[in-house]
């Protein structure tokens, strides 16, 4: 959520004062890359918005936010399965618990693996769904429901905890690509300037991870990176790698234009 003046941005009112701009992004575990965006005004509810990032390929990791009862019904349904790790909302009643065979370790941050349905006698999941209880790295209890049963919960647990890098990736794009400070007002520009913003990540990101791999450079985090790049302080090593990576893409660009233009021809 980025939050403005209303008098900024009176096209997405969101509370008294303040106008606020959401993006939905689904971020590859792996990669840290974006792989879908979806952009709505703050006064649209996360929830609904689960339908536009499901994927039967992909394992959902999502907040609290994006939890119903009947979707995780509709979940576990063969014809829809869509493996999932959501965490539960606190309010949530877990009636006939029933707990599973596991081991632990001493260290194990793993407080309870069971099945049980969710939700009180007026809207109660039809299926027993399976629940995992562990606490973070600050010792804050956590609650998150799964479908996933042949993972144990050490691993279900630590699945979640890396949801972390949305975090991550959001405080990046707000701390370094300027997107508080709006260069337009209308919805094209706002949206524009989010999706830039993106465009850049994506960017940098990648010429990261291209001379990371190079054991002559020298270890730097993404953020420092971030910040050598933009204020024109990067090592002569990064700056090698950097212009033979775009050198290479640009001939492989000539190479796809030359290549249709012949196929028209």
């Amino acid at each position: 959520m980025f939050r403005l003046f209303s008098s900024r941005l009176p096209r997405a009112l969101y509370h008294g004062k303040r106008s606020g701009i959401k993006l939905h992004v689904a971020l590859l575990e792996a990669s840290k890359m974006p792989c879908k965006v979806r952009e709505t005004t703050g006064l649209h509810h996360d929830s609904p918005m689960m339908k536009e990032f499901l994927d039967s390929g992909f394992i959902l990791v999502a907040d609290r936010d994006y939890f119903q009862i009947k979707r995780m019904d509709t979940f576990v349904k063969a014809e829809t399965k869509q493996p999932f790790v959501i965490r539960l909302k606190t309010n949530v009643a877990l009636y006939r618990k029933k707990s599973l065979r596991r081991w632990s370790s001493a260290d194990s941050n793993i407080t309870g693996d069971f099945t049980c349905q969710l939700g009180t006698p007026q809207a109660r999941s039809e299926s027993r769904q399976r629940v995992v209880e562990f606490t973070d790295i600050e010792g804050k209890m956590m609650r998150v429901v799964t479908n996933i049963y042949d993972i144990d919960a050490e691993k279900i647990a630590s699945m979640y905890q890396v949801r972390w890098a949305i975090e991550v990736f959001f405080r990046w794009i707000k701390q370094h690509l300027n997107v508080p400070t709006l260069f337009g007002t209308t919805e094209n520009a706002v949206f524009n300037q989010l999706y830039a913003a993106l465009l850049a990540y994506i960017l940098l990101k990648t010429l990261y991870e291209e001379g990371s791999q190079h054991h002559f450079i020298k270890n730097v985090s993404f953020i420092s990176f971030t910040h050598q790049f933009i204020e024109a302080q990067l090592s002569v090593e990064w700056e090698f790698v950097i212009q033979t990576f775009m050198k290479h893409y640009q001939d492989l660009y000539r190479r796809i234009i030359l290549k249709m233009d012949n196929q028209q021809a």
